[in-house]
């Protein structure tokens, strides 16, 4: 189809960038112990950047069975997208020829684990039943191959495989909750057994209650909600925004705060297209949305460092942006957060050190106040525990809090063994994520909340 496209625009004189996402998935649903939906999909998407003579981009999207004149059509209507406006130089193309590994097939279908999962699954049900707990949820496999060309020579071809789990267990009356989520590359890789007896562990917390107000305390976050504020934190760290000063990295009186310290902890934030059960694209794809450039398609991607050792070290952006005095530095598919020397244990440990704080288990309904701060609002869900002399003593009301991921960084206190992770508010686009367990102090409850 790539080819068909490039052929396409050739023969209009359009110099193209075409992208091919040949995506399958299967998934799974439940609720109430009982199986709710399933289904597999096949997907099959044409992108095609219009580009050149001066004008900016165009870009025209396309799905389903696509024929060789639906591809001509979609190249003529990404030529008739481009603006009218005058386009700065762009940087020259991208012209890597991946070799023979450009012609291999996409990936095999997504939905050769979905029984056997299913199966443990119904296993789980019947154990859940016996416990009086209710168990709901989402899991499913994906795999995507996605082949980038251009005019200018242009030949990359790549392929990933993820699962992942969204795991609710409730008290069949409905007054004790608790959230899990776990990613892999199969289902099969994931643990169901596991999920399900951290979740019941959790449930036994609530045996006892104890109402909190609001206020500072010192808490826990689990990996889940690190990685639901770092991945906000990542997606602000746009360079051309910051080189605006429309975000919280902008420096007063111009350019960025690259070499300032973020965090007295000694924390790095990364991402690595090659990190080991998190591998995504090593080189940029961009569709024309989001943050990345439609001139740096195909450009190899390394190992990047966004914090080191706590302090701001890059900022994404791509070649365009390196022009204005950054680095260049195009988004990457996945987020690592670690502390120096690998972290000081698993979260039961940290709350065998902990005198009195919370243990908060998975953030909610994440919303943006003010985009110069980064200061978010968000809910706690799910399960809040009061930790006293290092055992957890009782569950507590959720919270609505106030925080920016910029904050929470200048306040950690300690940081565990970085783990794979999901974070609660997650979709097709989330970025693969590995977060430690963090201990922050001064975490401030703005408000109590009546959900559970």
């Amino acid at each position: 189809m790539v080819e068909t496209a490039l052929a396409a625009a050739g023969a209009r004189g359009t110099e193209v960038v075409a992208i091919l996402d040949e995506v399958s998935s299967a998934h799974v649903r439940w609720a109430r112990n009982a199986f709710t939906t399933n289904g597999i999909a096949d997907d099959r998407r044409l992108t095609v950047v219009a580009l050149g003579a001066g004008r900016p981009p165009g870009v025209a999207t396309v799905s389903g069975a696509l024929t060789g004149e639906a591809v001509t059509a979609i190249v003529a209507a990404a030529d008739a997208a481009r603006g009218r406006g005058d386009e700065p130089e762009p940087p020259p193309p991208v012209t890597t020829d991946e070799g023979d590994g450009w012609a291999r097939p996409p990936a095999a279908p997504a939905a050769g684990g979905l029984p056997t999962f299913a199966a443990r699954l119904a296993a789980s049900f019947r154990s859940a039943a016996a416990a009086s707990h209710s168990l709901h949820g989402y899991a499913e496999q994906r795999t995507r191959t996605t082949y980038v060309a251009s005019s200018a020579g242009l030949r990359r071809r790549h392929e990933e495989s993820s699962a992942l789990l969204d795991h609710t267990v409730r008290s069949t009356d409905g007054t004790a909750s608790t959230w899990t989520g776990t990613t892999a590359r199969e289902l099969s890789q994931l643990d169901l057994d596991a999920a399900y007896d951290g979740a019941r562990r959790r449930l036994g917390w609530w045996r006892r209650r104890v109402a909190l107000p609001t206020g500072e305390y010192e808490v826990l976050l689990t990996p889940s909600c690190v990685a639901d504020l770092m991945l906000r934190l990542y997606k602000a760290a746009d360079a051309r925004a910051t080189l605006d000063g429309r975000t919280v990295f902008a420096a007063d009186g111009g350019g960025t705060r690259a070499g300032e310290r973020l965090a007295p902890a000694p924390l790095t934030l990364h991402s690595d297209p090659r990190k080991p059960g998190l591998e995504c694209a090593p080189f940029t794809v961009a569709r024309g949305t989001g943050a990345a450039s439609v001139y740096d398609n195909g450009l190899p991607l390394t190992r990047t460092g966004w914090i080191d050792r706590g302090v701001l070290s890059t900022l994404v952006g791509g070649r365009q942006v390196a022009a204005g005095g950054v680095p260049a530095a195009p988004e990457i598919g996945n987020l690592v957060l670690s502390a120096e020397g690998g972290g000081v244990g698993t979260l039961d440990e940290l709350v065998a050190r902990t005198a009195r704080g919370l243990l908060v288990t998975s953030l909610w309904y994440l919303r943006e106040v003010d985009p110069r701060s980064l200061l978010l609002t968000g809910l706690t869900r799910d399960g809040v525990y009061l930790v006293e002399d290092g055992e957890v003593r009782a569950a507590t009301n959720p919270f609505r809090f106030n925080a920016s991921p910029l904050d929470v960084l200048a306040r950690v206190r300690e940081a565990g063994r970085t783990e794979p992770t999901l974070p609660r508010e997650h979709d097709e686009s989330t970025p693969r994520t590995a977060m430690p367990p963090l201990r922050v102090a001064g975490f401030a409850m703005s408000a109590v909340s009546d959900a559970v």
